[in-house]
Formats: structure tokens, sequence, C-alpha cells
């Protein structure tokens, strides 16, 4: 599966000052990003299952940076979730 670029990355913080001044405490799992690919969903699907990976949710459609998306979700071996998505007409 080739991905061509980041679409967004999500951050959930409890305090966004601290979030600001870099504060050095990350914690496994605290991540949410989204990667963009050509490859059609079906195939990144066939992909994922076949390396074993465990879809959570998808494929559903999504905002994304510039339109919508279709994307699945999964979670990384650090449990940060990863959305894997195709932009797609309105």
């Amino acid at each position: 599966m080739e991905i061509e670029r980041i679409d967004h990355l999500v951050l959930t913080v409890r305090d966004i000052e601290n979030t600001c001044a870099f504060a050095d405490c990350p914690k496994p799992g605290s991540a949410d990003f989204c990667l963009i690919t050509s490859v059609p969903m079906q195939q990144v699907i066939t992909h994922l299952q076949a390396s074993g990976v465990v879809l959570i949710e998808g494929p559903v459609k999504r905002t994304g940076a510039v339109g919508t998306l279709l994307s699945v979700y999964f979670r990384d071996p650090d449990l940060n979730l990863v959305e894997v998505s195709n932009y797609i007409g309105d």
C-alpha cells in the first residue's frame, strides 16, 4: 500500500497551554493521524487484513482537510489511532 501524504493529525489534550508549551510527558496511544492513499479502499482493506491488522471501523465517510474521505481505522502497536483514506467526490 502506497501512502501519498499525511492529511491531518489530531492531538487530544487535557490542557492546551501545557501542550503549546511542549509538555514532555508523551503517552502511548495519544496520537490520531490520517494518511492519504490513491490505492482503492478495498485493496487497502485486503492488504491490512492480510497483514493481520484488525480494523476498528470502516470504510466510512469522513471530512478531511480538503474534502470528503472514505476511511478505515485501526490502532498501531502503541495504540495510536491510524486512519487511511481516499479522497472521494461529494
